[in-house]
């Protein structure tokens, strides 16, 4: 299955479940990727985050229902997947700009969310630099952490882990002994765990040997085709430009599609902001069948 056919049947998974709970492993299925990478390419390529879009979507519904009809406050926050009233009402007024009180009174003005639809728009004369790497299993010596994949803006915590990471010392300590010559430097490696909803994360680089320092482990990647994407500008904004690139760009006109197997985001240094920052997207891939 395509990425852009993928998110449009999780999109409409959503939309046919909106009065029901929704399950975001469940939601991630219909697109044949896990949890965590669906949410994060969901908001580049959406500009909204899963969650942000499910509550638009059922607030603008019960909107809708609470003008037009006799339904009750209380039978709409329970509708919509909120505990209470008092829930309901907080989150119904940031949206709407009113209380759903005066939108039953009828002719105050309310917002409206519309259901996305994926459509794929060709630009060419564009140019993507990309290699084809081919390894068996690759050993990351790294610091790791088990996170929640359905957790929205996850992103800010893994920039956290990071700066955590430059501050105690544990960069420091990865860098030391580090080869010469090697595949790539300094990495985020999403390594997915789909039943569970979680994923590891790790910051790390190739591990050549040698003993292993206290608090940091050796993770294998499995054997895997990669395409290794190579951009540059400052961050964080050139990065999500080429996870946007490659979804709607690379794969919709390559042989290859995503594998869900790890990413790896490789930066050389910790200058990000840099307007000629260089840096690469490492994606596990299959050819189309």
């Amino acid at each position: 299955m395509d990425w852009i056919t993928g998110l449009q049947r999780a999109i409409d998974y959503v939309e046919d479940h909106l009065t029901e709970e929704l399950d975001y492993m469940e939601i991630a299925v219909q697109a044949a990727s896990s949890s965590f990478h669906f949410q994060r390419v969901f908001g580049i390529l959406c500009g909204c985050t899963l969650g942000e879009y499910i509550r638009n979507r059922r607030l603008t519904l019960a909107g809708g229902e609470l003008a037009a009809t006799d339904m009750k406050v209380l039978d709409a926050a329970l509708k919509y997947g909120y505990d209470s009233p008092e829930s309901f009402c907080r989150a119904f007024t940031k949206f709407h700009g009113i209380t759903p009180s005066a939108a039953k009174a009828g002719g105050a003005g309310l917002r409206s969310f519309s259901r996305l639809s994926i459509k794929l728009v060709l630009e060419g004369g564009t140019m993507m630099n990309y290699r084809i790497e081919k390894h068996d299993t690759l050993k990351i010596l790294a610091k790791t952490w088990m996170l929640d994949g359905k957790k929205e803006h996850l992103q800010k915590d893994i920039s956290e882990l990071w700066a955590k990471c430059a501050k105690d010392g544990t960069m420091a300590l990865l860098a030391k002994g580090m080869a010469p010559k090697v595949i790539f430097g300094m990495a985020g490696i999403c390594l997915d765990n789909p039943q569970e909803g979680e994923f590891v994360y790790a910051i790390g680089r190739e591990y050549t040997g040698g003993e292993v320092p206290k608090g940091l482990t050796v993770v294998e990647l499995p054997a895997a085709d990669w395409v290794a994407f190579s951009e540059e500008g400052r961050m964080p904004d050139a990065f999500d430009g080429l996870w946007k690139r490659i979804y709607t760009e690379f794969f919709p006109a390559s042989s290859y599609e995503p594998a869900n197997g790890p990413t790896i985001e490789v930066y050389p240094d910790d200058d990000v902001y840099r307007e000629d920052y260089r840096f690469e997207i490492w994606m596990a891939v299959k050819k189309k069948k």
